[in-house]
């Protein structure tokens, strides 16, 4: 006999997961459309040579890469900016700036750990075609609506610039060469803390001085106020004083976010951020829960340079992403969030075979009225309908006898307190609806 299994951080999800999933998902993607985004699809299953070398030594070693039987090397998709960026390659002809939102899993080999699987759905928005920091506010604007809307109130926005860290880098005395090393350090102070960077550092022969001083300072910088941020860095870079232009960037989201009046409590300049991925060339960011410990729920900053690299010219870009499975996981911690349930409202029973094409008609009326509705297929005796009926928890039950079949009438049962009331059937789905706005 087969033992039945599936892989080391891969997951089926049973319908009531699978319910909490798609609504989640649906208020994202009304959020998305609300700014003008427009859905776009990519195959799972791209050339590994697409994806290869856009993700930095540690992300190219978890790419998911095979050899198809055509002897091709193929590769699971990582994320769904390379994809994006292969599509926007392929059809030069699309307005920009082009709004897109994309919803589907990717594959990363990774050691599967709380929050973090092998297989997990990704929601990205990207704005491509445009250099302007208003569409990288945008960006924070939306991952402020989205959090609100599915009830989180604990997060925080994180923000920073890689033009930033690469000036301070090179006011450091770092090459151009030695600075993807140094940001890939600075990006697991959250994890490893301080020490364990500046050993790291050390290891790299990175570690001096001058480095030494400017690691320091931007720790220091860690939950300051924004005017402090500004103030701080711009005393840092006063050796390449034309080398500020990631403030100006940084200034102009910042004014952007408040005039739309997003909180101050709900995003914070972050002068230790840098987010591990090389492709990243000015405004990052990350958003972090209080509680549970997870990690960080989104993330995204500009790639400019990225599309360049299948078009041979750069294409502005900006994009972010929403960590689903994280998010999911927050909310079910904290019992947070919105109703689950996406299963039938009203079960519409079956008497006997005789009596098949008025139950059968009871409940396309309910369906075409819009409320969820199940119809029981075998006539079983009413105890054992009731009970699948209990066991799905579905509110309602319509019964439909002999006499209710004689009088135009049914009794609709409610499952929850176990009353029971006679309803004439074509008032019956404007009863439904009131019972069911009941709270």
């Amino acid at each position: 006999m087969l033992t039945p299994q599936i892989p080391k951080g891969f997951r089926d999800f049973l319908p009531e997961k699978m319910a909490l999933r798609q609504r989640v998902i649906r208020n994202m993607v009304e959020v998305f459309e609300r700014f003008g985004f427009q859905p776009l699809d990519t195959p799972c299953l791209e050339y590994a040579e697409t994806l290869e070398g856009k993700y930095g030594e540690e992300g190219d070693k978890l790419i998911y890469k095979f050899q198809d039987r055509g002897s091709r090397m193929v590769a699971l998709r990582y994320d769904l900016t390379i994809p994006l960026c292969r599509v926007i390659a392929m059809h030069p002809e699309l307005t920009k700036p082009f709004k897109r939102y994309h919803i589907a899993p990717v594959w990363r080999a990774d050691k599967p750990q709380k929050g973090r699987f092998r297989e997990f759905y990704q929601c990205d928005i990207d704005i491509i075609g445009t250099d302007s920091m208003y569409a990288d506010a945008e960006l924070l604007i939306i991952t402020h609506e989205v959090l609100a809307r599915l009830g989180f109130s604990n997060f925080c926005i994180r923000i920073n610039n890689r033009k930033l860290l690469n000036s301070l880098a090179r006011a450091a005395g770092l090459d151009n060469r030695q600075i993807p090393a140094f940001l890939r350090s600075l990006d697991k102070l959250d994890k490893v803390g301080i020490d364990a960077v500046r050993e790291e550092l050390r290891s790299k022969n990175l570690l001096h001085n001058r480095l030494e001083a400017c690691l320091s300072a931007i720790v220091s910088m860690n939950d300051a106020p924004p005017h402090r941020f500004f103030e701080t860095f711009a005393a840092l870079l006063h050796t390449v004083p034309a080398e500020d232009v990631g403030l100006r960037e940084l200034e102009t989201i910042r004014c952007v976010l408040e005039a739309y009046g997003i909180p101050e409590s709900r995003y914070r300049f972050d002068p230790t951020l840098a987010r591990g991925l090389d492709y990243y060339t000015g405004p990052i960011f990350e958003t972090v829960v209080t509680e549970p410990q997870i990690g960080s729920i989104t993330g995204g900053g500009r790639y400019d340079n990225l599309i360049g690299m299948f078009t041979g010219t750069s294409i502005p870009a900006t994009g972010s992403s929403f960590g689903l499975e994280r998010i999911i996981t927050v909310m079910e911690e904290l019992g947070t969030g919105i109703q689950t349930s996406a299963g039938a409202q009203v079960l519409v029973t079956l008497f006997d075979t005789g009596q098949a094409d008025i139950s059968i008609r009871i409940a396309k009326m309910l369906r075409d009225a819009g409320i969820r509705t199940e119809f029981y297929f075998s006539p079983d005796k009413l105890k054992k309908q009731l009970t699948y009926a209990s066991n799905r928890r579905i509110p309602f039950v319509v019964i439909i006898g002999p006499d209710e079949a004689r009088d135009n009438t049914v009794t609709l049962r409610n499952m929850q307190n176990g009353s029971q009331t006679v309803v004439s059937q074509h008032t019956l789905p404007a009863v439904l609806r009131d019972n069911l706005s009941q709270p």
